[in-house]
């Protein structure tokens, strides 16, 4: 099953930190792309919410919006796309991602499309039985 860990921290943090401490976060990153190895399906970092664009449509009119879909403490800063066995595996994983250490990680299961519609015809067709 995949899981959505998205990373999230105060990316204040990284304005004023020294390239020792990018790198040494860089590095950190690096190593749990080498621990977690195959169960990465993607990840990518997001460049800060100042460069973000908010898309509202109400009554059929678009809305732009500069910057993030609200203000908060914690920014959405990157996220991986895991590939794993159960929710435990997938909590695991995220606890060894760096930006646990100083923000937070969501992880959230990703919607199976082909599997819903099998599961509703099987629960269906056993209350009919």
């Amino acid at each position: 099953m995949k899981y959505l860990c998205s990373i999230y921290g105060d990316e204040s943090q990284m304005t004023g930190a020294t390239p020792e401490q990018v790198n040494e976060m860089l590095e950190a990153y690096g190593a749990f792309g080498q621990e977690a190895g195959d169960a990465i399906v993607a990840g990518e970092g997001l460049q800060p919410t100042s460069t973000a664009t908010t898309v509202r449509v109400r009554d059929g009119e678009r809305m732009l919006t500069d910057g993030p879909f609200a203000e908060t403490k914690e920014q959405l800063g990157g996220f991986y796309l895991l590939e794993c066995n159960s929710l435990d595996e997938a909590i695991d994983l995220a606890a060894k991602i760096p930006g646990a250490r100083f923000g937070s990680v969501e992880v959230r299961p990703v919607m199976n499309y082909e599997g819903a519609g099998a599961e509703d015809t099987q629960q269906s067709a056993a209350a009919h039985n």
